[in-house]
């Protein structure tokens, strides 16, 4: 399923912070994962972490969860595989990483002119 505008932008945002992408590893990295062993990982204010886990469950990259008084999250590895898709395919790039057909080609008709080329400085 194709991810729209929006919630591309959504998710770039969301993986774009060094602290929520830490936090996201965290998540990935358990089964699942309490909000208070969070708060008590990561050196940031309770309110803080609160944010940066509503926005990573925005982005839809993780599963909140309530059981009682306790919050738990999982990482949804398919919201994240989703969101590569269509990055490769923005970038015109086939699922396998390799680029596109001709990339090569036009790389190299403009390579040889470049190298010839000094700078400045030479």
């Amino acid at each position: 399923m194709p991810i729209d505008p929006e919630r591309f932008a959504r998710i770039a945002k969301a993986l774009a912070d060094p602290r929520r992408f830490q936090i996201l590893e965290t998540i990935a990295n358990c089964r699942e994962v309490g909000c208070q062993r969070l708060c008590e990982q990561f050196p940031v204010a309770q309110p803080t972490m609160s944010h940066h886990l509503k926005e990573l469950a925005r982005a839809g990259l993780i599963e909140p969860w309530r059981e009682g008084q306790f919050a738990f999250y999982r990482f949804r590895a398919e919201v994240l595989h989703e969101y590569l898709a269509a990055l490769e395919g923005r970038l015109g790039m086939e699922q396998t990483g390799v680029p596109p057909r001709g990339a090569a080609a036009r790389h190299r008709a403009v390579g040889p002119q470049l190298a010839g080329r000094r700078g400045p400085d030479s």
